[in-house]
């Protein structure tokens, strides 16, 4: 593969690159190319000045420019177009890039195309990238040097000469990026499917068939990785090329790991059950981890010894912004669930609480329903903040679903992250729980979750 890795670098030379989007994805593989002398042009909705550092830097290394409201204009003027994963793929101009015989193409895409060591890949509408990082810390645990990446915020591409054939990398892919991805991991794990990004997606058939891509295109050699419990993902089994290994919160599968009926992960191979370790001897809270660790379990099996896994979940604190405790302050615990960026997600970060919990919620509008949510948060809830574009459509959910009259919530409207953490300070007493739990994007008032999730931690820190 290094022949390839080093051939296909030698094949853009001869080309014009161009970088739709500065962002986590890009500059840093913006900077490699330069540094190997190719002819980058940079387009970016955003002046100059908005960019920052960044535009410094790339200029000085001799990229060349093409920003504002115009940017798209560039795209006929190259031969290869990197998008980053928030452009959509169908959208007007790069389809008619495309009928104009220009290559588009992405990071991850080239990254999984060219990857010369094993390759494990994650999708789902929740909990991948807490499932990414199991799976990377299990196999780092077993002596594996690992290259962790993708949606969850690190361009793998700039690194990958360095990629030795005996590492690991594990990847996590948004429908974003699947979209237009036809790639063969040696691993490729589907979490769930449940509506998300429709603001974005023609459709739910859309979106679906995006988190398919991850699977369609393995060999005989691969292993899959679905859910038994979703009705959608067990759906994707006839499809399956390779070998397919479950995982399961409420039954025995085949093969596959799943959890009993007294609490124990197990691997089930044919008829043989393996009882490997109690669900209490995971460290990070919440029946929603429990079914992440079963996941990533199911993608190492027979790679990672029991023995290092176990470590690994006792002393697993979790990953920044999903349940993460950011202080106790006169008797109330404050979390930051900022990846909660969906109703379900919020719906697991409930589950997680053995009480009723203050949460504030609401955000970017991404046209789905808030409605299976409500009941969720009237049986786990007994503070409700609203904020943001989907606030309203949040509290109309909850006030129409049965029982809102007995249930003794109350709920607030705040209209930022500041008043909000005031009106959960002045509305909490000992004892209480309060968790960012948005149920909506970030995009309204952030660039992303995490901004979302720093601003909030910030806040807490200074009450």
């Amino acid at each position: 593969m290094a022949g390839s890795i080093a051939r296909w670098y030698r094949d853009l030379q001869a080309k014009k690159v161009l970088f739709v989007g500065i962002g986590v994805s890009h500059t840093r593989l913006i900077e490699k190319f330069l540094q190997k002398g190719m002819d980058v042009t940079v387009c970016d909705k955003r002046e100059a000045e908005a960019l920052g550092e960044d535009y410094g830097r790339l200029s000085a290394l001799g990229a060349k420019f093409r920003l504002g409201e115009q940017y798209l204009d560039a795209l006929h003027d190259a031969d290869v177009i990197f998008r980053t994963p928030g452009m959509y793929y169908l959208s007007p101009a790069l389809q008619e890039a495309k009928k104009a015989g220009k290559t588009v193409t992405s990071e991850m895409e080239c990254f999984c195309k060219l990857c010369p060591c094993k390759l494990y890949a994650i999708t789902g509408s929740d909990g991948k990238t807490t499932t990414s990082t199991l799976i990377a810390k299990f196999l780092e645990k077993s002596g594996k040097r690992v290259h962790l990446g993708g949606n969850i915020g690190k361009a793998l591409l700039p690194e990958i000469e360095e990629i030795r054939e005996e590492d690991a990398a594990v990847v996590e892919l948004s429908s974003f990026q699947l979209l237009s991805m036809r790639c063969a991991p040696d691993v490729s794990v589907v979490k769930n499917v449940t509506p998300n990004h429709l603001d974005v997606h023609k459709d739910m058939a859309e979106y679906t068939n995006a988190k398919k891509n991850i699977f369609l295109h393995q060999d005989a050699f691969s292993r899959t990785v679905l859910n038994l419990d979703d009705r959608v993902t067990a759906g994707f089994a006839p499809e399956v090329r390779g070998e397919l290994s479950w995982f399961s919160m409420k039954e025995q599968p085949d093969y596959g790991a799943f959890l009993d009926e007294e609490g124990f992960l197990c691997f089930a191979r044919h008829g043989k059950v393996e009882k490997l370790f109690h669900k209490d001897e995971i460290l990070i809270r919440g029946m929603h981890n429990v079914e992440n660790v079963l996941t990533a379990i199911a993608a190492v099996e027979g790679e990672v010894p029991v023995s290092d896994i176990l470590e690994v979940v006792r002393t697993f604190g979790g990953v920044e912004h999903r349940i993460e405790l950011v202080r106790v302050l006169d008797g109330v615990e404050w979390y930051n669930d900022s990846i909660a960026s969906s109703p379900t997600r919020t719906m697991a970060g409930l589950d997680s609480f053995d009480r009723k919990i203050c949460i504030i919620a609401g955000g970017y509008d991404k046209k789905i329903p808030y409605e299976p949510l409500a009941p969720k948060i009237l049986e786990k809830v007994k503070l409700l903040i609203v904020m943001g574009a989907t606030g309203p459509k949040i509290e109309a959910a909850v006030r129409a679903c049965p029982g809102f009259a007995e249930a003794g919530l109350t709920i607030l409207h705040a209209a930022s992250m500041e008043e909000a953490v005031k009106l959960a300070r002045e509305n909490t007493v000992s004892g209480d729980i309060v968790s960012l739990s948005p149920a909506s994007a970030s995009f309204d008032l952030y660039r992303n979750f995490e901004e979302r999730g720093r601003h909030f931690k910030k806040l807490v820190m200074e009450l």
